[in-house]
């Protein structure tokens, strides 16, 4: 993997590979995520997909897409770290494939940079149709996320536990937000941001790294470029002065106990390792003792949010084993903090952030999204990730768990419950 800078403040990341039969492209948009502008950059990226001056609509895309032999091309919206990244993802019969001198590669980045570029306008401006129609199915989108109660918990947990941190903003923003950006304010935002901006461009496949350069540079010639909007190092959340309990009520049968724990500890390796041993994999403490052998849930789970230094818990429950279940989770952490727990626990945890790491290199758009991830917040590579996670010791997998805060307990109950 190599990452250069090819313009202004345009990066290409590139991945030689001649075992995917398609080659995988993207180009993001990477700024800070804003309060005030996360839901318009999630809509603008929906509007842009509409059409191109070129292809202005649905049907004029789907029939330049199906000469490119089924290519796709879609949008989206990503966050990573406190930044928000939108812009488009695509894929194609990788070049070698094709008989004779027929090439995908150059017209597919070409229609990626007429998405950006080129949007389809009506009296020189995005046109309204598209944002009314695009704001609508944004809003709806929001608004359906409550119907997954498991997600919807983790996602409060966060905007408890990171309350006026751009980390506990959603990446498409708030339903009222939404519903207020007008067709102007819109296409005043596309003209502000799209310069500023940094675009960051990928692409995996067969195809040497000079002709995928050229065929980037001259897929975004037309884009402007007067680069001030570059994305932010995402801020470590502080250690809590006390423990806070956010309890909700909803009309659910189950209820989800979501926890938040802070960390000071600078060994991110050894904390990786000890979220895996915590509640991170299939053999994890949380979920062979919590849920198998005291059946207190129904799932439980912990995720390492690397670049903000925080753990976080998520379990499904019976209301009325809340104690029991929070409790427990804080004697299994106590446990891990002790050092009590068998050798083979930890090398089962190392052996199973190996293989995902091993699993992450056999899909381009896991590859391409750990790029993103890695060019805006400065996570580690693939191979340092390797070597790290071979050298953490048992010691410093202690060290880590004791390094943890309990900061935020979000519960989401049902309305009987007592």
């Amino acid at each position: 993997m190599t990452r250069e800078t090819i313009g202004g403040n345009i990066c290409f990341t590139y991945i030689p590979s001649e075992k995917f039969k398609t080659g995988f492209f993207s180009a993001q948009m990477a700024l800070p995520l804003t309060a005030e502008a996360a839901g318009r950059n999630a809509l603008l990226v929906n509007v842009l997909s509409r059409g191109t001056a070129r292809c202005p609509d649905i049907e004029a895309l789907g029939r330049e897409l199906d000469l490119l032999y089924g290519a796709r091309l879609d949008p989206t919206v990503r966050k990573k770290g406190e930044n928000q990244l939108f812009g488009f993802v695509a894929s194609c019969v990788d070049d070698r494939f094709l008989g004779g001198e027929e090439r995908l590669l150059e017209p597919l980045t070409a229609l990626m940079g007429e998405m950006l570029c080129a949007p389809a306008l009506e009296d020189g401006r995005l046109r309204s149709g598209y944002v009314a129609g695009e704001r609508a199915n944004l809003a709806d989108l929001i608004r359906s996320t409550i119907n997954d109660k498991r997600s919807y918990a983790a996602r409060r947990l966060l905007e408890e536990l990171c309350a006026g941190e751009p980390y506990g903003l959603s990446r498409l923003g708030t339903v009222r937000d939404v519903e207020a950006i007008t067709a102007e304010d819109l296409d005043r935002h596309y003209r502000d941001v799209l310069p500023r901006a940094r675009l960051e461009l990928f692409y995996c496949g067969s195809a040497p790294q000079d002709r995928v350069r050229e065929a980037f540079s001259a897929a975004f010639a037309a884009l402007p470029r007067r680069g001030a909007l570059e994305p932010v190092e995402t801020l470590c959340h502080p250690l809590p002065e006390q423990c806070r309990t956010v309890t909700e009520e909803m009309d659910v049968a189950q209820g989800k106990l979501c926890i938040g724990y802070t960390t000071d500890s600078e060994d991110r390796m050894a904390t990786r390792l000890m979220n895996s041993m915590f509640g991170g994999s299939a053999t994890s403490k949380l979920f062979t003792n919590v849920r198998e052998k005291l059946s207190l849930c129904y799932y439980a789970g912990s995720t390492y949010h690397r670049s903000k230094g925080i753990i976080t818990v998520s379990a499904g429950i019976e209301q009325e084993n809340y104690r029991k279940t929070l409790d427990e989770i804080n004697r299994q952490l106590e446990a891990m903090a002790s050092g009590r727990w068998e050798d083979w626990e930890l090398e089962a945890a190392r052996t199973s952030l190996l293989s995902g790491l091993r699993t992450m290199e056999d899909s381009a758009g896991a590859l391409e999204d750990y790029a993103m991830n890695r060019a805006v917040t400065g996570a580690e590579s693939l191979e340092e990730l390797r070597t790290g996670l071979m050298e953490v010791t048992p010691e410093r997998v202690r060290a880590a768990a004791a390094a943890l805060r309990i900061d935020t307990i979000y519960f989401l109950k049902g309305k009987e419950a007592q």
